[in-house]
């Protein structure tokens, strides 16, 4: 097992998104998963029924002690749901994760349709958040939230690509899968002018719950073993296609992800 990596993000009570998938995605690409949970969901394929968020000095215990004890060589956020959750986690990653690389989902709205982060959180994670991250995975919706722009075609995503690296992030990975088309196009584009663009055909599925999380997960687990990112990228996207391909069908809602399949591309 090769790589650390610590996810900061909220518990998916229905083990399809959020902490569990995360961790099933860390582990499945052989990496190791430490956590710091921001909060609780009651959640199954149908929907979110409730979240009970965690005290942020708590959030901020929980990070710590993992980084004084088992440290870690990538951090992923995902699920922060609140402002004062968000900030507090910028300052501890300022004060005590300076030079890690940092994944950061920009998770807003669930699959179901549900808010996973506060309307007046949204401000501070433009503000505080997205200027550290290395690597940004924002989809079609939480770019156009984060940009401002409208995003109706792939044309658009390259606009919104360099509006987001104008807020500070190192790099950011615009998934297109929300756009219409028999295939699918994400755009990875860096600060220093790298561009690659990925895409393949869309996939039939109602198995979808995750993906977001899974992909974000799966590029820091590649990190965390010191691959370059476009092949983390390109390993991470191999994974998550390949998870629904081998979904197993669970629930009446948007199923789960089948995070278990043996997926190890490390080149493209």
């Amino acid at each position: 097992m090769e790589g650390r990596v610590l996810i900061v993000a909220g518990s998916d009570s229905g083990g399809g998104a959020g902490i569990q998938g995360d961790v099933k995605t860390v582990t499945a690409l052989g990496s190791y998963a430490s956590t710091a949970i921001t909060a609780l969901t009651a959640q199954n394929t149908r929907g979110v029924f409730g979240v009970l968020p965690v005290e942020p000095a708590f959030v901020v215990r929980q990070l710590e002690v993992v980084l004084d004890d088992l440290g870690a060589d990538c951090i992923k956020t995902g699920m922060l749901f609140s402002a004062p959750i968000i900030e507090a986690c910028v300052r501890a990653f300022e004060r005590r994760a300076a030079g890690i690389p940092l994944v950061v989902d920009p998770v807003m709205v669930a699959t179901s349709g549900a808010r996973l982060l506060e309307p007046d959180a949204e401000a501070i994670l433009k503000l505080r958040l997205v200027p550290i991250a290395s690597v940004l995975t924002p989809n079609v919706p939480e770019a156009e939230a984060l940009t401002g722009l409208e995003i109706r075609a792939v044309d658009d995503l390259s606009r919104a690509a360099d509006r987001l690296l104008a807020m500070g992030a190192g790099a950011v990975v615009l998934k297109g899968g929300h756009l219409p088309g028999e295939r699918v196009h994400d755009l990875l584009r860096t600060a220093d002018g790298g561009e690659r663009w990925f895409d393949g055909p869309r996939i039939d599925s109602r198995s979808t719950h995750g993906t977001g999380c899974a992909l974000a997960s799966a590029i820091a687990a590649g990190l965390a073993r010191g691959l370059r990112l476009e092949d983390a990228v390109f390993r991470a996207r191999s994974y998550v296609v390949e998870a629904i391909r081998r979904a197993p069908d669970l629930g009446t809602g948007a199923g789960p992800l089948n995070h278990a399949h043996p997926c190890e591309p490390t080149a493209n």
